[in-house]
């Protein structure tokens, strides 16, 4: 018994010893120091609250901006008819072959009370019938008022006794990289859904051709998004959902926008003439990530290094010269071509701008006046045309039509340099502006037929597909 008490003892003297040492050499003391003011006692402590979504998020109020947006975000249903010919005679005679009707989907922007409708061109591109379902569930068939294939945007109209809910466009090149922004559609036939996200970045280009300038988001889009609202948290229309980039068809981190700038030049000249003016400055950029940039040390440039410049054009009357390097237009920094492009886009012709390049180590800024293009490269297929000039209207007996004078080297077995393109597919060539718009409508799915006039006025056809 007595053993067993010593035991008991000793082990009480080691727990107190033990604590003890831990109270005096490792515990920290938390004070609470209050201050001899009679006012408010100041407290210090060691433990800070931090909130676990991160500092400044929950600052973040996406509400507003999303009852401002679902209602002014239509469904957009199209009926396309698809004709599959049987045999060669059915392409040059048009007759036979068997009809497929095909639904396809996507979204709609409302941009006024009485029923314009902004959307993507390839959501309602071959439609044979547009119908428009707004969020209330209410139903209407849509009228077609213009397109432009090259900048993926359409406009419809839907006539209503009521007055419709829209949004107004805001100013895109105020974007931010890392502002919050909403994304707003129908994907997968799903009634108005939002998602959010950040600008991941501006003046994106997916196509080296096209140097088309998108902005850049991490907002989720998916099948049915297309032609649907990016806005800010304040509501402000910033884009046109166009386009993902993703192996699969659906969204996997990548999501692109037409800014609202763009969309809005179009939508306005689409209204106010009928086809969009295309306002063109008359320089060249030298390409990049090629082997002969990166010989020159122009790869690296900051801006946009000018390789050739066009004749009787704004940028030569303006004074620019070989090797200048654009820094800025305007209040825009250009840093890419897709920088410059894109602030073009916004731009018609005879509007003057002021161009801020860097030549000899100094800064020099220049009045440009955008002049209306005479040739460029049209989408799909990369072939270089311009208008014709008096003596190929005489020579090729013909007022009507673009004449080819560049050839990709995918193409030139096919004999098709110095002939005049009058029609492709259904849609006759009348300019330029023209053959933009109907080589931007070719569905790389399908077979393209053009119609050309060799120099002794003689019609060609040939069949691409």
């Amino acid at each position: 018994m007595k053993k067993i008490g010593g035991l008991l003892l000793v082990s009480i003297c080691a727990g107190a010893i033990t604590l003890g040492a831990y109270k005096l050499l490792f515990e920290k003391p938390n004070y609470a120091i209050v201050s001899s003011n009679d006012s408010q006692p100041l407290f210090s402590t060691n433990y800070t609250p931090t909130s676990a979504l991160g500092a400044g998020i929950n600052e973040v109020d996406f509400t507003n901006a999303a009852e401002r947006t679902v209602n002014s975000v239509v469904h957009v249903k199209n009926l396309t008819l698809n004709t599959r010919r049987n045999s060669v005679f059915d392409f040059f005679y048009g007759s036979g072959g068997t009809v497929t009707p095909q639904v396809g989907t996507g979204s709609g922007v409302i941009i006024s009370q009485d029923g314009y409708i902004v959307t993507n061109n390839h959501v309602i591109a071959n439609a044979t019938q547009l119908q428009v379902t707004l969020n209330n569930n209410k139903t209407f068939e849509a009228e077609l008022v213009g397109t432009d294939p090259n900048s993926d945007i359409a406009l419809i109209k839907i006539d209503t006794d009521d007055k419709l809910p829209y949004l107004a466009f805001g100013d895109s090149d105020n974007t931010k990289i890392g502002e919050w922004v909403l994304a707003v559609g129908n994907p997968f036939n799903l009634t108005s859904t939002v998602t959010a996200g950040i600008v991941s970045a501006k003046a994106r280009s997916l196509d080296t051709r096209s140097n088309q300038s998108f902005i850049q988001t991490d907002a989720a889009v998916n099948p049915g998004n297309s032609g649907g609202a990016l806005v800010n948290t304040n509501g402000d229309l910033i884009g046109i959902n166009t386009a993902i980039s993703s192996q699969t068809g659906s969204y996997v981190g990548y999501s692109f926008a037409v800014p609202s700038n763009i969309a809005k030049k179009v939508v306005n000249d689409i209204m106010e003439y009928g086809n969009v003016h295309k306002a063109f400055m008359g320089i060249t950029p030298a390409p990049v990530n090629t082997r002969d940039a990166i010989k020159r040390g122009i790869n690296d440039i900051d801006g946009v290094y000018i390789e050739d410049i066009e004749e009787e054009s704004g940028a030569e009357e303006a004074g620019l010269q070989l090797g200048d390097i654009i820094k800025k237009i305007d209040q825009i920094e250009i840093h890419k071509y897709p920088d410059l492009s894109g602030y073009l886009g916004t731009k018609r012709p005879n509007d003057t701008i002021n161009v801020t390049i860097e030549r000899n180590e100094e800064l020099l800024t220049l009045p440009v006046i955008l002049r209306e293009r005479q040739q460029l490269i049209v989408p799909a297929m990369g072939m270089e045309v311009k208008n014709l000039t008096k003596e190929d209207q005489k020579r090729f007996r013909t007022k009507k039509g673009v004449k080819i004078t560049g050839v990709p080297e995918l193409y030139r077995g096919y004999g098709l340099e110095g002939k005049v393109i009058v029609q492709v597919d259904d849609k006759e060539i009348n300019n330029i502006s023209d053959a933009d718009t109907a080589f931007g409508s070719i569905s790389r799915y399908g077979k393209t037929i053009i119609t050309m006039l060799n120099e002794k006025g003689e019609r060609e056809r040939l069949i691409f597909q």
